[in-house]
C-alpha cells in the first residue's frame, strides 16, 4: 500500500507568482522541489549556461589542465580509461574527441562488463605500459582505485582520475577517513576539499567540464565546445539518473535543445530507428528510449559499439550501429523479464521476503542485468534490493536503494564480506566470494536501521488542486518546470469527493478509460491507463473517489479540451456495502 502524502512547505506563494509573472500553484510547486530564494527561482525558470558554475572551481582542475597541456604538445601518448555504462560512452567519447582537437596523441579503452568488470585495473594499466602510454586518464571511474592507480604510478605513468562517484572512506570513532587514489590530479565534485559548489554532476558532466578549461588552455573556442559535448553531458546525465536540480536541471534544458537539432550521426539514427522526432525529444525518451539502447552494448556484447555510434561519420554506418544496439535492447528485454521473474518465485518461497533488505541470487543470470533486475524487485517490493550473480571468478552484484537507506553507506558497514564495492547513496556495485553470500546477506539485515514507515512507499502530493483552478494558462505553465527527472518530478495533485459521472473502458487491450468527474459542480473530463476491467470493478457502486492526477490538454482533431490524467485513486463507498 503506497502513502499518499501532501508536501507542507511554507512560501510566500502569491508574492512569488507575482514576482515571477506564474501561477500561485507553479509558485508552489517550485517551492516543493526545494527552490529557495530569488537567485535560486530564476535560475529554476530562466538559467541558461550562462549561469553555470566555472569549471575551474574543482579542485586539482588547474592543475590537470596543465599537465595535459604538456603532455599534448610534447606528444605524449594518452589513453583514456572510461566504463561501460551511458554515462562513461558519454564520458569517453566527450574527452577522446576534445582531446584530438587538441592535437593529443590518444586513445581510448573501456573495460569489458564480464571480463574487465568494473573501472580501471591492473590488466588495463599493464596493456597501457606496453603499449608505451605515458599518461591514463580516467572517466566515470577511478576515485576507488587506490592500489590499481598505486601500480600504475610504480611503472612510471601519469594519472588523472575524473570522476563523480562517492569517496571511499574508513569509519573511526564516529569520523570518517576519507581515501584518495595517488593520482597526479582528481577532478571529483564529492572530494571533501573541493571548492566546486555542485557535488551532483555525472561522469560525462565532469569531463565536459575538464574539456571547457583545456579548451581555453589551447585558445580555442569555448563556444565550440559547448555546441558539441553539452548535448551528450545533458543525455548522460538523464541516462545515469542524475538528480535534475541546480546546475543539472541547466545542463539538461541547454542539452535538450542542442539534441533537438543534433548534428551527431549516431544519435539521429538511433533516434529514427527508434521513431523519435530529434523535434521533440525529452528526458523521457533519453531515460526509457535511447539510453537503455545505448546501455545494451555494454551489457550484452560490448560498450565499443555505443562509442562507435557517436563516433560514426557517415550515415550508413551510423544506422548499422543504431540497428545492432536496438536490437541488442530488444534482448535484453527479455532476459531482463525472465530474471525478474525467476527473483519473484525465489522470493515468494523463501523467508527472504522476511527480509528488510532484500538479497537474491541468480547464479544464471546475466552479470549485466543485474541493477536492472534489482531496480524492478525494488518497485515490486520497496526494499533496497541486491542482485547477485555468478561471474567468471568470483561473485558480483548491483543494488538499487529506498529514499532512507543509503546503499554505500550500509555496503561499508559489511565491507569486510566484499572484495570490492562501490557506488551512490541510491545505487550500488559489488562483488565477494561465494561462501560469503549468506554471512553479507545477514550482516546487511542486522546493521541496518530501518522503521517499518520507511518501507511504505510514500507518493508526494503538490497540492490539493480543485477542478475549478484548472484551465489552459495553468496548463501551459507547466512547460516552466520541465525538464521532468529525479529531483524534478512531474508535479502531482489530489482532490476529494470526485464523482464518476460516466465511464468507458477502450482499446484492443482494454487498457484505456475515459470518463466524465465532477468535483463541487465543476466537471471535466477524466483519463485513467491501467487495466480498465480492474478499474470497473474497483469503482462499481462507489460514492465518489479521492484521485491522483495531472491537468493537461487533450487536442483532438484541432479541438483542444482540459482533462485530468488519472494517476491514482481511492474508491469511497457507503458504510452499508
Amino acid at each position: 500500500m503506497k502513502k499518499w502524502m501532501v508536501y507542507s512547505k511554507r512560501a510566500d506563494f502569491e508574492a512569488i507568482a507575482k514576482k515571477y509573472q506564474i501561477d500561485k500553484v507553479i509558485a508552489r510547486v517550485i517551492r516543493n522541489r526545494d527552490v529557495i530564494g530569488e537567485e535560486a527561482i530564476w535560475r529554476y525558470l530562466y538559467g541558461t549556461k550562462g549561469d553555470m558554475y566555472n569549471p575551474f572551481l574543482f579542485k586539482d582542475m588547474e592543475k590537470a589542465v596543465a599537465l595535459l597541456k604538456d603532455k599534448i604538445l610534447l606528444k605524449k601518448k594518452i589513453r583514456i580509461i572510461g566504463d561501460y555504462d551511458i554515462d562513461g560512452v558519454s564520458s569517453i567519447y566527450i574527452l577522446l574527441t576534445a582531446f584530438q582537437k587538441c592535437g593529443a596523441i590518444v586513445d581510448g579503452e573501456i573495460p569489458h562488463r564480464v571480463k574487465d568488470g568494473y573501472g580501471i585495473n591492473e590488466a588495463l594499466i599493464q596493456e597501457a605500459y606496453q603499449a608505451g602510454i605515458d599518461t591514463i586518464v580516467t572517466c566515470d571511474n577511478g576515485i576507488a582505485a587506490k592500489s590499481q592507480i598505486a601500480y600504475a604510478k610504480s611503472l612510471g605513468l601519469t594519472v588523472i582520475v575524473t570522476d563523480h562517484h562517492e569517496v571511499p572512506y574508513e569509519e573511526k570513532d564516529g569520523k570518517r577517513d576519507y581515501i584518495l587514489p595517488p593520482a597526479d590530479a582528481i577532478i571529483n565534485p564529492k572530494q571533501e576539499d573541493c571548492s566546486y559548489p555542485f557535488e551532483g554532476l555525472c561522469g560525462a558532466a565532469v569531463a565536459y567540464k575538464l574539456v571547457l578549461c583545456l579548451y581555453q588552455a589551447f585558445g580555442k573556442k569555448v563556444e565550440e565546445a559547448e555546441e558539441e559535448f553539452l548535448e551528450i553531458a545533458a543525455m548522460a546525465t538523464i541516462g545515469d539518473v542524475m538528480g535534475l536540480q541546480d546546475e543539472n536541471r541547466i545542463l539538461v534544458k541547454e542539452g535538450l535543445k542542442r539534441l533537438r537539432c543534433t548534428k551527431n550521426k549516431g544519435l539521429r539514427a538511433l533516434m529514427a530507428i527508434c521513431k523519435i522526432e530529434p523535434e521533440s525529444i525529452s528526458s523521457y525518451h533519453i531515460g526509457f528510449v535511447i539510453g537503455p539502447c545505448l546501455n545494451a552494448g555494454g551489457r550484452l556484447d560490448t560498450a565499443k559499439r555505443a562509442l562507435e555510434l557517436l563516433q560514426a561519420k557517415e550515415k550508413e554506418v551510423a544506422d548499422n550501429l543504431a540497428g545492432e544496439l536496438k536490437a541488442l535492447n530488444e534482448s535484453r528485454k527479455k532476459m531482463t523479464a525472465d530474471g525478474v521473474e525467476q527473483a519473484i518465485k525465489e522470493i515468494e518461497t523463501t523467508d527472504r521476503k522476511k527480509d528488510k533488505v532484500l538479497v537474491v541470487y541468480l547464479p544464471d543470470c546475466h552479470e549485466s542485468l543485474a541493477g536492472i533486475i534489482a531496480g524492478r524487485l525494488r518497485e515490486k517490493y520497496y526494499k533496497p534490493v541486491f542482485v547477485l550473480t555468478k561471474g567468471e571468478e568470483r561473485i558480483k552484484g548491483s543494488g538499487r536503494s529506498i529514499e532512507g537507506y543509503s546503499m554505500f553507506d550500509e555496503l561499508v558497514k559489511s565491507k569486510e564480506y566484499l572484495v570490492k564495492f562501490g557506488g551512490h547513496p541510491m545505487a550500488a556495485g559489488l562483488s565477494l566470494e561465494e561462501d560469503q553470500m549468506d554471512s553479507f546477506r545477514i550482516s546487511l539485515n542486522e546493521k541496518q536501521q530501518m522503521t517499518e514507515e520507511d518501507l511504505i512507499e510514500k507518493i508526494w502530493i503538490d497540492t490539493q488542486l480543485p477542478f475549478r483552478y484548472i484551465t489552459e494558462e495553468l496548463v501551459e505553465q507547466f512547460a516552466l518546470l520541465i525538464p521532468f527527472g529525479k529531483g524534478n518530478e512531474k508535479p502531482v495533485f489530489a482532490e476529494r469527493h470526485v464523482k464518476i459521472l460516466s465511464k468507458q473502458v477502450l482499446g484492443e487491450k482494454r487498457n484505456v478509460v475515459r470518463m466524465l468527474l465532477e468535483s463541487d459542480g465543476i466537471q471535466i473530463n477524466g483519463i485513467w491507463f491501467g487495466d480498465g476491467d480492474l478499474f470497473l470493478r474497483e469503482t462499481d457502486g462507489a460514492k465518489d473517489a479521492s484521485i491522483l492526477f495531472i491537468p493537461e490538454i487533450n487536442l483532438f482533431r484541432g479541438t483542444r479540451t482540459l482533462q485530468i490524467r488519472i494517476l491514482g485513486y481511492q474508491m469511497n463507498f457507503e458504510i452499508n456495502k
